[in-house]
């Protein structure tokens, strides 16, 4: 089955950087789409970014465009957002998401959701 594993969260200082990774498997076909949600305390779930894995198609969220990069590398199965410039209100726990679906955007994502779900990896924005 398939099953995303994330790493790279932790404790960052406002204005910071930080890079998720986020490694996949158990896809049987080597293009689909993988991508990140967050949810802060007490808030909704909220999509933030897809890629598609072999064309590289991205999408961002208005709160992650200009200051997070999604991007992947195929020969390792994996997914990664560097997040720039990083904000208190970007304190949250972030799922790497992935999804058989190629056609995805982020209206789909928080309208429909991802098939496949990791364990969710806390970041935290703080001084």
């Amino acid at each position: 089955q398939v099953q995303l594993a994330e790493s790279g969260g932790g404790l960052v200082q406002p204005c910071g950087s930080l890079r998720l990774s986020c490694v996949a498997s158990g896809f049987t076909s080597d293009d689909y789409t993988i991508g990140w949600f967050r949810q802060a305390p007490g808030k909704e779930l909220e999509a933030g970014s897809c890629i598609t894995m072999t064309h590289g198609v991205e999408y961002y969220s208005d709160f992650a465009k200009g200051r997070f990069t999604i991007s992947r590398d195929n020969t390792k199965n994996t997914g990664y957002l560097q997040m720039n410039n990083l904000k208190h209100e970007d304190s949250a726990v972030y799922y790497c998401v992935a999804d058989k679906d190629t056609l995805i955007n982020i209206v789909t994502m928080n309208s429909y959701g991802m098939d496949y779900w990791g364990q969710g990896t806390l970041v935290t924005v703080s001084a």
